[in-house]
């Protein structure tokens, strides 16, 4: 915070300084319009800024969320892959470990989802995916057709961590710190400009800048809205895993 406010403190000292030294030079004539060079400068870098930091606003929450649905796509794919695979462990294992994959599934769908629209994940997920982990080594694999399954369940089982750590990570993702508010602050001074540089709008001319003011807010109160992965309008929503529930249903009824 202190860093902003001295680039803040330092930027207005130049212009400051430049002003009295270009007063002092005697050179230059004086600019009071609200029309003038200085007014259209500062205008059209506003609006210049505003538009920069709006972009990275909306730019960095949608990529984020992009991200975010494909991980969960990536997670549900390495639960059923882990779930077609248990079907060669060994006799005493399969039930159990499919059990545990579909629990893992709906638990996620159930419990999880609505707590990532805060920010945050259950640690029990983690939990029961150490749990069947620890089932799966504890299968003793009597032919080389088991062996492998138990190897090829575990390495899934390491991918749906991997990919659950991310989605942790996105979950609790959102714009850098500071991006929203300066999209606020650049928005009202936008919005005022014209006020501060001395126009005094008067009918008709109120209603394009009345307008403007509503979209401004439009956008950034979007802004806020899709800061979250998992919430808003852009939110990614449990379809992966509801999908990968139907289809261990129906491996289930054909295996």
């Amino acid at each position: 915070m202190l860093t902003y406010l001295f680039s803040i403190i330092a930027a207005v000292g130049v212009v400051a300084i430049a002003a009295l030294s270009f007063r002092l030079a005697g050179k230059g004539s004086d600019d009071r319009g609200a029309d003038g060079p200085s007014a259209g400068h500062a205008g059209a870098m506003l609006s210049a800024l505003f538009l920069v930091v709006f972009a990275i606003a909306i730019i960095v929450p949608w990529t984020t969320a992009d991200a975010a649905r494909q991980n969960t796509h990536a997670e549900s794919r390495a639960v059923v892959d882990a779930y077609w695979a248990a079907a060669d462990l060994p006799a005493d294992g399969v039930a159990p470990i499919r059990a545990g994959l579909r629990d893992y599934a709906a638990f996620v769908v159930r419990d999880e989802w609505p707590d990532m629209t805060q920010g945050k994940m259950e640690e029990a997920g983690a939990e029961r995916l150490d749990r069947l982990r620890a089932e799966v080594l504890k299968l003793s694999a009597k032919t080389d057709g088991e062996l492998a399954a138990r190897g090829v369940v575990l390495d899934q089982l390491g991918a749906v961590a991997a990919t659950r750590a991310q989605r942790a990570a996105d979950a609790a993702a959102t714009p850098p710190e500071g991006l929203l508010w300066l999209t606020i602050l650049t928005g009202l001074a936008v919005i005022v400009f014209p006020f501060l540089a001395g126009a005094r709008p008067r009918g008709a001319a109120l209603i394009p800048l009345a307008a403007m003011a509503a979209m401004l807010g439009f956008g950034i109160h979007l802004t806020w809205e899709i800061s979250r992965a998992f919430a808003g309008p852009l939110a990614v929503g449990p379809e992966a895993f509801s999908g990968a529930l139907q289809e261990l249903a129906r491996i289930a009824g054909g295996v």
